[in-house]
C-alpha cells in the first residue's frame, strides 16, 4: 500500500503549495483506485495491490495522452498542454519506461522462445511480452514492436 500512501503524502505537499492542477490530478488517481477498490469489492480488505494501482495510473496517463491529441487536433494547445502536464505527474508514479531498444530485445527473446512467426502468432507474443514487462512499456509500443518483428 506504500502507493496510496504516497498519494496521500504527495496531496498533503500540493495542498500546502497550492499546486491546484497537482491537487485535482492526485484526487483524480485516488477516485480511480477508489473506483477500483470499489469495482473488485475489496474496500474492507485494504483496496486493489499496488500493481493493480500502477496499471490504473497507466490507464489514466493514456488517457490524458488522448486527451491531449484530441484537443490538439481540435484547434486548442492550452488544453492539450494542461492534459500533458496532467500525464507528466502521473508518470512520476510509474515504473521507468523501456527504451525502444530494451524493448526490441524483449520482443525478439519472446518470439525466438515461442518460435513465433507470422501475424497469426502477434496476440500471444503481446501477451506474453506484456506480462513480462507489465506498466514499464505502453501496450501499443509492444503491439508496434511485436508487428515489425513478425512481419520481417
Amino acid at each position: 500500500m506504500a502507493l496510496r500512501q504516497q498519494l496521500d503524502d504527495d496531496l498533503k505537499s500540493a495542498l500546502l503549495a497550492r499546486d491546484s492542477l497537482r491537487v485535482d490530478t492526485i484526487r483524480g488517481l485516488k477516485s480511480a483506485v477508489l473506483y477500483a477498490d470499489v469495482a473488485a469489492k475489496k474496500r474492507e480488505s485494504g483496496g486493489v495491490s499496488d500493481e493493480e494501482v500502477l496499471s490504473i495510473f497507466a490507464k489514466e496517463a493514456k488517457k490524458r495522452q488522448e486527451s491531449a491529441d484530441l484537443y490538439e487536433k481540435g484547434g486548442a494547445p492550452e488544453k492539450a498542454q494542461k492534459e500533458l502536464t496532467e500525464k507528466a505527474i502521473i508518470e512520476g508514479y510509474l515504473p521507468k519506461q523501456l527504451s525502444d531498444d530494451e524493448l526490441k530485445v524483449i520482443v525478439d527473446r519472446i518470439v525466438s522462445e515461442q518460435c513465433a512467426e507470422g501475424l497469426q502468432a502477434l496476440g500471444k507474443v503481446i501477451g506474453l511480452v506484456k506480462a513480462e514487462v507489465g506498466t514499464s512499456v505502453d501496450g501499443s509500443r509492444v503491439a508496434a514492436c511485436a508487428k515489425e518483428r513478425l512481419n520481417a
